[in-house]
């Protein structure tokens, strides 16, 4: 995510550990989501846990919702008795993607302090090194989305750029297109963002988030509750390998370029 990020081990304190998969070793499959259900075969949801001292929410199963194809993550004030005053919404694929192209189409809030989040992620939890690809909203700002890689646990070739009109307004089309010579991220067709290394090697599985935190303020802001209930709005996902073309209409493969 980005080089403030003290988020090596982001959302991994909770995947079952698996054998390591290396990228390209399997072969891939499209993908593609759009959430009139939530199959609990195709997604895990984050429950019961946060992944350290610098998240001040336990992710629940009860800040993901499913209503009218869109699958909304949420921060919101705890009701019990749970480690943490706050609650967040994650889900993660439980299959793995390698060399593709990765889309998600999708609406945020707005709150100082917290992070919503579009990634690819595998790391120690899974037996596998650290390798991620990310898009970062950090809604203090919402005229603006971030980049980034980890390999093997270390930053590369982050950048930001602003949105046309905001993340909160309207449906933004996010996009990163993974090969083995370079990711080239997306937004809304046209690219605008690119690194040549180095780049994961490592199948990766898929991942939303929705978090708060108190202490990575000079990254994320200041946590502002009064921006509570926040909600992240995701109407779908999709994955195209590399060879392929147009696999789902609103696919930005199905533009030559």
């Amino acid at each position: 995510m980005t080089s403030l990020r003290v988020l090596p081990l982001i959302a991994l304190l909770m995947a079952v550990p698996l054998d390591p998969v290396a990228a390209q070793e399997e072969t891939p499959q499209a993908f593609f989501e759009d959430f009139d259900t939530l199959s609990p075969n195709v997604w895990r949801v984050s429950d019961g846990w946060s992944n350290g001292r610098w998240q001040n929410c336990t992710w629940s199963n009860q800040n993901v919702t499913i209503e009218n194809g869109i699958v909304t993550l949420w921060v919101t004030q705890a009701s019990d008795t749970s480690t943490h005053d706050y609650r967040c919404g994650e889900i993660q694929t439980h299959r793995r993607f390698g060399h593709g192209t990765f889309e998600v189409r999708m609406r945020t809030g707005r709150g100082s302090g917290l992070n919503a989040a579009f990634f690819t992620y595998i790391g120690p939890v899974h037996n596998a090194p650290h390798d991620e690809i990310d898009v970062e909203i950090l809604t203090k700002d919402t005229s603006r989305v971030s980049f980034n890689t980890y390999v093997s646990g270390e930053p590369h070739g982050g950048g930001t750029t602003l949105v046309p009109g905001g993340t909160e307004t309207d449906f933004v089309h996010y996009a990163f297109e993974w090969s083995p010579d370079r990711i080239r991220w997306f937004v809304n067709g046209t690219s605008v963002h690119e690194t040549r290394g180095p780049l994961p090697s490592n199948l990766q599985k898929i991942w939303l988030s929705y978090w708060s935190t108190a202490t990575l303020t000079a990254w994320m802001g200041r946590f502002d509750t009064g921006a509570l209930p926040a909600r992240l709005e995701v109407d779908w996902v999709g994955y195209t390998p590399l060879d392929d073309r147009c696999l789902f209409p609103a696919s930005i493969t199905c533009a030559a370029r």
